[in-house]
């Protein structure tokens, strides 16, 4: 009893914490970092090329989940099913 009144909680929370997107500044900290790790200095062309190609790849991405979506969505085969109960004589 005492398990469950410590767990639920704590899941929920961290549902809540892992639905947070990111703002954009945020997200522009982390391809820096993301950059400065791969070696590259900052105010550098080839740091700013460095953000420009992890850019490009997030909204190629992006691209590629909606039009998979829509795939899945609009050309997917749709089954209607119906019953019919036929009594016999």
């Amino acid at each position: 009893m005492r398990l469950s009144r410590i767990f639920i909680p704590s899941a929920l929370l961290l549902i809540l914490a892992s639905c947070q997107t990111m703002t954009p500044e945020e997200r522009r900290a982390a391809d820096e970092r993301t950059c400065a790790g791969y070696g590259f200095r900052a105010k550098t062309d080839a740091m700013a090329r460095c953000l420009l190609d992890i850019e490009l790849d997030r909204r190629a991405q992006t691209r590629s989940m909606m039009e998979r979506n829509d795939q899945m969505f609009w050309h997917s085969p749709i089954v209607v099913e119906r019953r019919v109960i036929v009594h016999r004589p």
